[in-house]
């Protein structure tokens, strides 16, 4: 397949998947779910950034699971995320929330984002690489590709209206770098996009070049298109 072939399948798949009835079942929809509310004056831009941050660290592993276990999460914090963060009573015991993640890693995240909001307004102010340390506790890593960071930052700042929330106005789409996934990185290798093998920033930074070429407004739309060409086998 040429490159000509190549951005024709992934302008085709980008506007096939980008649209909501694939996304039903994602954790898309607690961040969603709060924006909804937003929309209705019943919820703040902090409690969709709050479900976005625990819906994004829960992220990896089964749909259905991921679900799940936000879901849980979201129970635990009786579906007022950005209360319970500020309240500052959080469950911390060392059983499992989802997968090899704790109720103690989920509370340490909580306690972050407490420190966090009360100084600032909103996560948008922070880059990649400040979330990483400052919400999610772990250590700087300039090589890391931090995909649940970048698809936090595709939900909160893409806004063409099918899928993601458009609701932080101050980054440039144009800006956003693909998260870097397993199925992602498959699909970009498979289509002769990267030849790298390691899933790390240079490579996410690569496969989001190509993708400027295809979609030069909005490079991160073809985050469908990947994930759409693994699940399908179009590779």
């Amino acid at each position: 397949m040429n490159e000509t072939e190549v951005i024709q399948l992934l302008r085709d798949y980008a506007a096939q998947y980008n649209d909501w009835k694939y996304f039903k079942g994602d954790p898309i929809i607690f961040p969603k779910h709060f924006a909804g509310l937003m929309a209705e004056g019943r919820a703040t831009l902090r409690d969709v950034e709050v479900a976005a941050a625990v819906a994004a660290h829960l992220a990896w592993g089964r749909r259905d699971m991921i679900v799940r276990d936000c879901r849980r999460a979201m129970d635990e914090m009786g579906w007022q995320p950005y209360g319970y963060v500020m309240a500052g009573e959080y469950r911390s015991d060392g059983t499992s929330l989802h997968r090899t993640v704790k109720w103690s890693e989920f509370a340490a995240i909580c306690r972050r984002l407490r420190v966090f909001y009360q100084d600032n307004e909103s996560l948008e102010i922070l880059t990649p690489g400040q979330m990483r340390v400052l919400v999610y506790g772990q250590k700087d890593d300039p090589s890391a590709a931090n995909k649940k960071i970048h698809m936090l930052r595709r939900w909160m700042v893409r806004d063409d209206g099918k899928v993601d929330l458009g609701l932080w106005k101050r980054i440039d789409k144009r800006e956003l770098i693909i998260p870097l996934d397993v199925h992602v990185h498959r699909s970009a290798t498979n289509l002769g996009i990267t030849s790298r093998h390691s899933a790390d920033i240079r490579t996410a930074e690569e496969i989001t070049r190509f993708l400027l070429k295809v979609f030069p407004e909005d490079p991160v739309l073809g985050d469908f298109a990947l994930f759409a060409v693994a699940a399908s086998g179009g590779c």
